[in-house]
């Protein structure tokens, strides 16, 4: 998985660190999973998510809930959405 970061969207202070594996980097339908590297609640919303190769965007994050199977806490997984072009 790569390191990215994710960013407030409304103040641009950063949230947290994450890792992320993009599925589709299509310009209009950017999306994947990340999970955040260190133990926090954050809510459901819109963030902007700085990839490991410096570009950045806006996207919506949703919980994915299914991986406490895995082992991993729901808490730390995330599906995103991309909602702005990858600049």
């Amino acid at each position: 998985m790569a390191q990215g970061k994710i960013y407030d969207s409304s103040s641009g202070k950063l949230v947290v660190e994450v890792e992320y594996r993009m599925f589709d980097t299509s310009v209009d339908n950017w999306w994947g999973e990340l999970n955040l590297t260190e133990y926090m609640r954050i809510p459901d919303g819109s963030y902007i998510l700085e990839l490991a190769d410096g570009r950045s965007g806006r996207c919506i994050l949703n919980r994915k809930l299914n991986k406490a199977i895995s082992g991993l806490l729901p808490l730390h997984c995330f599906r995103f959405r991309g909602s702005s072009e990858l600049k």
